[in-house]
């Protein structure tokens, strides 16, 4: 029996959100990883935050390029020629003698990785219904967060039971199973895009594509997008992803599984938020508040954090980190309802883009913070928060003020 469209969608929606999923598992291995690392190696805070931020920086730098191949030539195709640097930068990392190999290898991962979700937007906005796409983008956002789950109590168990390198070989295993789906799932030739001129329409140039690109950094409401997303997104992975662990084990004396233990539950607190976020979209006229009052409770939380009234206390307002940090999928219904169809896979890119420099960016400046609070005499944590929930408001503020898109009654 032949499946519907939209089955047939859902089928090769799945199949991309299995390479997001990964996506997260890498983006977060730190936050587990770390401790052992440190150790085995004698790394520094400020080299686990730039161990960290190689992935986030490669990740984000090659965004343009991603939106540009998915707009030129398919979301299979760019996938199907990215992803097999995740499997070598997994191995690569696996094998590390050193610090500089480990880099290299974060780096290659970023690479790999860099189409996944932006593939699963894309492919979204242009095979679901458009007044679904919040909707449906939380149902992929939440499970691609599964891959967050690995890098909880899992990770742990199994460098305890063996070795910080073996993560990184299961992860290298289940990234060739991942490109074996998409090889055999997605077939975009078979789908009918809902986007206008989506079919038929001339292939651009990549001259003309590049230029269409920069187009989107004049025009004024890019500005307040982009610094949202610079910063929202980093702060919740600079936590889940860099520090967690660290704190946890440095504060409160927790051992490696029970911080995997919080890092699963913080893992399937984030899973929840997108998917409710996306159903409580209010829409284009009220969703810009609604972004600038979840960037300012975000800061709170942090700030809560900051303080360290206790390892409860730590754990609660982390949990609610994770589910807030949901709120990202109105900043991509906000980017799709700004720009025209015919250039969203560059706008999600560009959004995207901002949003793991952001992480790079942001995991180097909290492990220099924190280097320099221990060079001060200072607990790290307390001002490695504090210095996150300043850039929220920092971020938010400059979003309210900043032009926004022009709407259409």
């Amino acid at each position: 029996m032949t499946k519907s469209p939209l089955a047939q969608a859902w089928a090769m929606l799945f199949a991309l959100a299995s390479g997001f999923a990964l996506s997260n598992a890498y983006r977060t291995v730190a936050a587990i990883t770390a401790p052992p690392l440190a150790a085995d190696m004698g790394l520094s805070p400020q080299q686990l935050g730039t161990f960290a931020g190689s992935f986030h920086f490669m990740f984000g730098a090659m965004q343009l390029f991603m939106g540009i191949g998915i707009d030129l030539w398919g979301v299979r195709r760019t996938i199907l020629v990215a992803a097999p640097l995740t499997i070598i930068g997994a191995v690569l990392s696996a094998l590390a003698p050193g610090y500089g190999t480990l880099v290299a290898g974060q780096a290659l991962i970023g690479v790999g990785c860099a189409p996944a979700f932006l593939a699963a937007t894309v492919f979204i906005s242009r095979y679901f219904p458009v007044q679904k796409f919040a909707a449906v983008s939380g149902m992929a956002m939440a499970i691609g967060v599964t891959g967050m789950l690995f890098t909880g109590t899992p990770l742990a168990w199994l460098i305890e039971k063996s070795s910080w390198r073996m993560g990184f070989w299961v992860l290298a295993a289940l990234s060739v199973l991942a490109w074996l789906w998409v090889y055999g799932s997605v077939h975009e030739d078979r789908l009918v895009s809902n986007q206008a001129g989506g079919d038929g329409a001339p292939r651009e140039s990549l001259r003309e594509a590049l230029m269409r690109f920069g187009a989107l950094l004049k025009m004024p409401h890019t500005w307040g997008i982009v610094t949202l997303s610079f910063v929202c997104y980093a702060a919740f992975i600079t936590l889940r992803g860099l520090w967690l662990g660290p704190m946890l084990i440095g504060r409160h004396g927790f051992s490696l599984v029970q911080s995997g233990n919080v890092a699963l539950a913080l893992s399937l607190s984030a899973m929840v938020g997108p998917m409710v976020f996306g159903r409580l979209d209010p829409g284009p006229l009220r969703r810009r508040r609604w972004l600038v009052a979840c960037a300012f409770i975000f800061a709170v939380l942090f700030t809560v954090i900051a303080f360290a009234f206790g390892p409860w206390s730590d754990v609660l307002t982390a949990l609610a980190v994770g589910f807030f940090s949901g709120f990202a999928i109105l900043q991509y219904a906000d980017v799709r309802s700004s720009y025209p169809a015919g250039i969203t896979g560059r706008a999600m890119a560009l959004f995207t883009m901002a949003m793991f420099l952001g992480v790079a960016a942001m995991q180097w400046f909290t492990g220099w913070v924190a280097t320099h609070a221990q060079g001060w005499g200072l607990e790290p944590f307390g001002p490695v928060m504090g210095s996150i929930a300043l850039l929220l408001v920092i971020a938010g503020v400059a979003y309210r003020y900043l032009p926004g898109p022009p709407r259409q009654g």
